[in-house]
């Protein structure tokens, strides 16, 4: 049974910056610090809202978005977790292991809190093994920890538990929002070699920053570097920084996959770009008995300047 509200209060809140409540139909923590706020959903342990001081909400969430239906929720940043993508062995045309893993709609347990002058913490785990997972034959923990500061700091950490390697693929699948997608320009994935999923053909390179104007699908490799969007419409740059990846996935679904996924809302498509740091494609992870991986990402927001 998950605890309650006020058992949650009662043991992590941190008066002023970690306290709980129900939103979108289940339980969130929210975290203040510095004039900034997040918004955590235990389901999945998924940031929904980081809110910078005087800024416009950075994620985006569906206009439909829901907790505790079973599914995952789209927006903000879903936990990609033990795998990335489609199951690696399990790809026949009637999958029966979900896309990303099984923690995005799984509940969490809160295992931390702390609380500083302009800083606020919080600490979630998911322990996987064949008993709350019978067709998975590892045991690991899986760990976020979610520091709000001067920029919202994301980590995800995973132990192996078992007795045997554990291959992982995994991304912090962070949807940013934008002004207006066709007004968006992408920097710091010059020349790193693509695996365009919508492709089938061979690794390429792009040689100039990178703009949205159809679906996007993509696995940047050999990418430790922050990525920046500038969102001119939103007359703002968004930094995505990371440790842990080599990796970055490009997203936008566009219109027709928007209309296929449906909770996208009308017009989703057209002010959102997921941003994610990653292990996946050529960049997986193997952790040996025992031994322990940390994935992190960091959102950071400045105003563009304009001169004359």
């Amino acid at each position: 049974m998950s605890p309650s509200l006020d058992a949650l209060e009662a043991r992590w809140g941190r008066t002023g910056a970690v306290t709980f409540a129900e939103r979108y139909g289940g339980p969130v923590a929210l975290l203040q610090a510095g004039g900034a706020t997040a918004v955590v959903a235990l389901q999945g342990a998924q940031v929904l809202s980081y809110l910078p001081p005087n800024q416009r909400e950075v994620l985006w969430l569906s206009p439909v978005a829901k907790l505790g239906t079973g599914k995952a929720v789209r927006g903000g940043v879903p936990v990609c977790w033990p795998w990335f993508g489609p199951h690696p062995i399990d790809q026949t045309m009637d999958q029966t292991k979900p896309a990303h893993g099984f923690v995005r709609a799984r509940p969490w347990s809160v295992t931390g809190s702390a609380a500083k002058l302009g800083r606020a913490r919080l600490v979630l785990a998911y322990d996987a093994s064949p008993k709350s997972q019978p067709d998975w034959p590892h045991r690991a923990l899986a760990e976020i920890e979610i520091t709000l500061a001067e920029t919202l700091t994301i980590a995800l950490s995973t132990e192996n538990r078992g007795e045997n390697d554990l291959l992982l693929t995994q991304a912090l699948h962070t949807y940013l929002a934008v002004g207006e997608i066709g007004a968006v320009t992408v920097n710091g994935l010059v020349d790193r070699p693509v695996i365009d999923q919508l492709s089938p053909a061979p690794m390429r390179r792009e040689h100039e920053p990178i703009s949205v104007k159809a679906e996007i699908d993509r696995i940047y490799q050999d990418s430790e570097g922050p990525v920046i969007v500038t969102d001119r419409k939103g007359g703002r740059h968004i930094r995505v920084s990371k440790t842990g990846s080599r990796s970055t996935v490009l997203w936008n679904p566009w219109v027709e996959k928007s209309a296929r996924l449906g909770d996208m809302g009308g017009d989703g498509y057209r002010h959102m770009l997921c941003v994610e740091a990653a292990n996946a494609g050529n960049d997986t992870v193997t952790l040996a008995p025992g031994e322990r991986h940390r994935l992190t990402t960091e959102l950071s927001v400045t105003k563009i300047c304009v001169s004359g």
